[in-house]
């Protein structure tokens, strides 16, 4: 990671220079199987120490997600050991149907990998967030999991979903088989997602989960009932015209900006539907009617 970066930011030059001063660059890889790799994670975990794992969206390659990873690892503080569970994206924009299937195809995979920390985090919950396509990935492996009777396995984790590209009615029910996570189940939105747009398109129109609207006292009341703490992140800048990586900069400010008086922090704990004021740095809750994300 080169010196002088930003928050929040990927530093890229051409993969030819590979410039140890201006961009990211793998330095060294290393090949492990299940055992030694259980060992590695083992041996960076326990007093106070934690693991996270997070699950790349649609159109990622295998660098840009592990770049993520490192980005996310360097200006969120609290994860000592962060693993990136990589699913076989196309990485290509045109490649939608076939992510799809792709990320459909990794969910036992998943489900093996979380079985595999969970026997090694014995103290810590350990951080388990998905990144839009990669939010249905871990939505589907936490259903997979309780209907295998594996509660012990999920206990395990703190699950946050980052503007998740699932359908709302299939969320519902995905809901109703994993139930109320402790603690809540953390659902970062934006209504202007234009990601989200597309694929929303893509789907005959119907509407995803990352765009929910949290002013409507319908999703508050199945947030509350459900344990489920949805932040509307509008207000957050998005790198790119897409405006789907907002959980990025969120996740900075959350860590690095909102805790200094502990009130941020103290809600962000509560279940129901918040709105992040980022000139502000704070949160708080919502209330204003509008559209439900519990298809009514």
């Amino acid at each position: 990671m080169p010196p002088g970066h930003q928050p929040g930011n990927i530093e890229w030059t051409a993969e030819s220079s590979k410039d140890l001063e201006k961009s990211f660059v793998v330095v060294r890889r290393e090949r492990l199987d299940e055992r030694a790799f259980s060992e590695k994670v083992a041996s960076g975990v326990g007093n106070g120490n934690t693991a996270g794992i997070f699950v790349h969206g649609y159109n990622y390659t295998l660098t840009e997600a592990v770049f993520r990873v490192a980005q996310l690892a360097a200006d969120v503080p609290g994860v000592s050991v962060p693993i990136l569970f990589s699913w076989p994206s196309a990485a290509e924009v045109a490649g939608y149907v076939a992510d799809r299937d792709a990320v459909t195809y990794a969910r036992d995979d998943l489900a093996h990998v979380l079985g595999l920390i969970a026997g090694i985090q014995a103290d810590e919950q350990v951080v388990l967030a998905g990144h839009s396509m990669g939010g249905w990935l871990v939505m589907e492996t936490l259903r997979q999991l309780r209907l295998q009777g594996r509660d012990e396995v999920i206990g395990k984790f703190q699950v946050a979903l980052a503007a998740p590209d699932i359908d709302i009615d299939v969320f519902r029910r995905q809901v109703e088989v994993v139930g109320p996570l402790t603690p809540a189940l953390t659902i970062l939105v934006a209504s202007d997602d234009r990601a989200l747009d597309v694929s929303m398109r893509l789907a005959g129109g119907r509407r995803r989960v990352g765009t929910a609207d949290v002013d409507d006292p319908v999703l508050q009341e199945v947030a509350k009932r459900e344990n489920l703490r949805i932040v509307d992140i509008s207000s957050v800048e998005p790198s790119d015209g897409t405006r789907h990586d907002r959980f990025v900069r969120f996740a900075a400010f959350q860590t690095r900006e909102m805790t200094g008086d502990g009130s941020a922090a103290g809600r962000l704990r509560d279940a129901g539907a918040f709105i992040f004021d980022a000139a502000k740095k704070s949160v708080s809750p919502f209330t204003r009617a509008g559209p439900a994300i519990a298809g009514q």
